[in-house]
C-alpha cells in the first residue's frame, strides 16, 4: 500500500552574522533555536543568508560540516520579505540593502526552494554575533 502521509515541511535556518564569527557560534545559535522548537539538526533541509556574506567563513564551514547546502539572497531578493518580519533594522538595512538578514534570507530560500509562501517558524534569535531565524513551507 502506497504512504499517503505528507511531505514533511521543507525547513530553512537563515543566518546573519558579524565579519569573522566563527563557526562553533552559530552552530550553537542553530542547535539552541532548533532545541526550542523540538526539532533535531537533521530535520534542515538548508540554510540561507545575504549575498554579502558569501565569503563568510563560518557560515561556509557550518554548511560543509551540517551537509546542508546554502544559498544567498541579494537585498532585492530580500526586500519583498520586510512586512513578514519580526523588526526591520535600519542599520542592518544601511549595511546590506535589506532590512533583514536571517528572517527575509530564511523567507526567501524557503519560497524558493517550495514554490509555495514561506512562515517564519522562529523568529529572529541572537548571539553575541549571529542571528537565526527558521522558515517553513
Amino acid at each position: 500500500m502506497a504512504n499517503s502521509a505528507t511531505p514533511d515541511p521543507l525547513l530553512i535556518a537563515g543566518l546573519g552574522c558579524r565579519r569573522g564569527c566563527t563557526v562553533a557560534e552559530l552552530r550553537e545559535l542553530l542547535e539552541q533555536s532548533l532545541a526550542q522548537l523540538a526539532l533535531p539538526l537533521d530535520a534542515l533541509h538548508g540554510l540561507a543568508s545575504s549575498a554579502r556574506k558569501r565569503g563568510e567563513a563560518g557560515l561556509l564551514q557550518l554548511a560543509a560540516d551540517l551537509g546542508l547546502p546554502l544559498d544567498f539572497y541579494s537585498a532585492e531578493q530580500l526586500v519583498p520579505y520586510e512586512s513578514q518580519q519580526s523588526e526591520v533594522s535600519e542599520r542592518v538595512r544601511e549595511l546590506t540593502g535589506a532590512a533583514s538578514v536571517a528572517e527575509a534570507s530564511a523567507l526567501a530560500c524557503a519560497a524558493e526552494r517550495s514554490g509555495r509562501a514561506a512562515t517564519l517558524i522562529c523568529r529572529k534569535q541572537r548571539s553575541a554575533a549571529a542571528t537565526l531565524a527558521i522558515a517553513t513551507a
